[in-house]
């Protein structure tokens, strides 16, 4: 049996500062560290590194912002969801505004996720090929296999009750992002010792010699958005904080949990950036793990791969549970008696301790993970893709809607110095997004010219 007696009446919270930082290093540190040496080469030196310590601050200041939201300002309850914290500080349409950004990027981030996992799986098996043939052989595979296989575990992971069953996982996916993360800044680094470091430059890829004018501007606009995706896990903040203990209060534990999650994936970030570029130049891979920049030792890169593949399995559920929390509520509400949605007698399992089987979670999340799984199929777009996603989550999760609840909620005078900067910070970081997903949708539409539908290729 659950226990009850938490502050709010509901289950019991267990969560610390050490389960909400795996927690969001596992949400933040994802697969968008693996393009930011290719951001970097389209943006240059400085423009690269500026744009990474923005976005760091800027998503840290709103993320703190957002800690405080995260109870009813009338009643004090607490909000279990993003749009339930809007809800309860804007109201209205808001609340549909933010329920349209949130699940639309929360399911966008699994379909991402799921093409990045297929993409080291197929790593693997291409490294093994090009260690047995030489680095002149294709070796290509097809993603789609790896995608079914990953939809597969996700299957089986998405049994998982609730976001506050996922401390384990979270752990687990922190530890294969410091892993992997790590083994790509060791390549980097012995590559740059070696001597074999690409061209690099100020500004980044040469107009003229690696692409025209044109191209640079679509390309710096989609590195925007793909350092945007990097950082992003505002969409799921609400929903960690909601795991912590009210004792002692939980959004100041959580802004000591934000402060050490974003400040050791900006330490990460920016040495995986600037290193990647420094040992690839202009010539930086999309993807550094799986673009083949590195080939030896091979097992070195297999096992970084591997890391990625078990963390986006963790960050996959991380982003899904709320989707999943969102239309189980919906269902309990609206068939209360209904014995499908009941939950089956306590199962003890060994390790994992007591287990209540449903129907609805087990044919709903089926539902969701296979639907993903096909739209991966469809839109195998690593780069392009997670700039979109990036770009627009950006601004009204990260930036809009956490100012817009401070406002409201410290009711700060309209046209005060305080109302200005940050409304001019929000309008700043709207213009950002806009054109940041100009520059992703201009890529897609470049795939698309030769795109066949499920036929990704590695």
């Amino acid at each position: 049996m659950d226990d009850f007696g938490d502050d709010d009446g509901g289950q019991n919270r267990t969560g610390t500062w050490m389960t909400a930082s795996a927690h969001i290093i596992t949400a933040v540190i994802g697969s968008g560290v693996l393009s930011l040496a290719w951001a970097i080469a389209q943006l240059g030196w400085i423009a690269g590194t500026v744009t990474l310590i923005l976005f760091s601050i800027i998503t840290w200041f709103t993320a703190i912002l957002l800690t405080d939201c995260c109870r009813d300002p009338v009643t004090g309850k607490r909000q279990s969801s993003y749009i339930e914290s809007v809800k309860s500080n804007l109201g209205g349409l808001n609340y549909n505004l933010c329920g349209v950004a949130q699940y639309v990027n929360l399911v966008g981030t699994s379909v991402g996720y799921t093409i990045t996992s297929s993409i080291s799986m197929a790593a693997i098996k291409r490294s093994n090929c090009f260690h047995k043939y030489g680095h002149d052989a294709g070796c290509h595979v097809s993603n789609n296999i790896f995608m079914v296989i990953f939809g597969i575990i996700q299957v089986v992971l998405s049994q998982t009750p609730n976001f506050h069953k996922l401390d384990f996982l979270s752990i687990l996916a922190a530890i294969m992002s410091f892993g992997y993360s790590s083994i790509g800044l060791g390549l980097a680094i012995a590559k740059i010792a070696e001597g074999k470091s690409g061209n690099t430059s100020m500004t980044g890829v040469a107009v003229g010699v690696d692409v025209t004018s044109s191209q640079k501007v679509w390309k710096c606009l989609a590195a925007v958005g793909n350092i945007a995706f990097a950082y992003a896990f505002s969409n799921v903040l609400v929903e960690i904080q909601d795991t912590l203990k009210p004792n002692p209060p939980e959004n100041r534990v959580m802004k000591t949990a934000t402060t050490i999650g974003i400040s050791v994936t900006t330490l990460f970030y920016v040495s995986c950036g600037l290193l990647g570029y420094a040992a690839f130049g202009n010539k930086a891979p999309g993807n550094f793990l799986t673009g083949f920049g590195f080939y030896d030792p091979f097992w070195l890169v297999d096992l970084a791969n591997l890391f990625i593949i078990i963390h986006l399995l963790g960050a996959y559920q991380v982003y899904t549970q709320p989707v999943f929390k969102l239309v189980e509520d919906w269902c309990y509400m609206k068939w209360p008696e209904s014995g499908f949605l009941r939950e089956g007698s306590p199962i003890k399992i060994p390790v994992l301790g007591i287990y209540r089987f449903s129907m609805l979670r087990l044919v709903w999340r089926t539902l969701f993970v296979i639907v993903t799984t096909v739209m991966a199929m469809l839109f195998p777009f690593f780069n392009a893709i997670l700039g979109l996603l990036g770009a627009l989550a950006f601004w009204p999760l990260t930036v809009y809607f956490p100012i817009e609840m401070h406002i409201s909620r410290l009711k700060i005078p309209r046209f005060s110095c305080n109302w200005m900067w940050l409304e001019v910070l929000s309008v700043v970081c709207l213009i950002v997004s806009l054109l940041a997903a100009a520059g992703s949708i201009e890529g897609i539409i470049k795939f698309l010219e030769s795109y066949k539908p499920f036929n990704s290729v590695s």
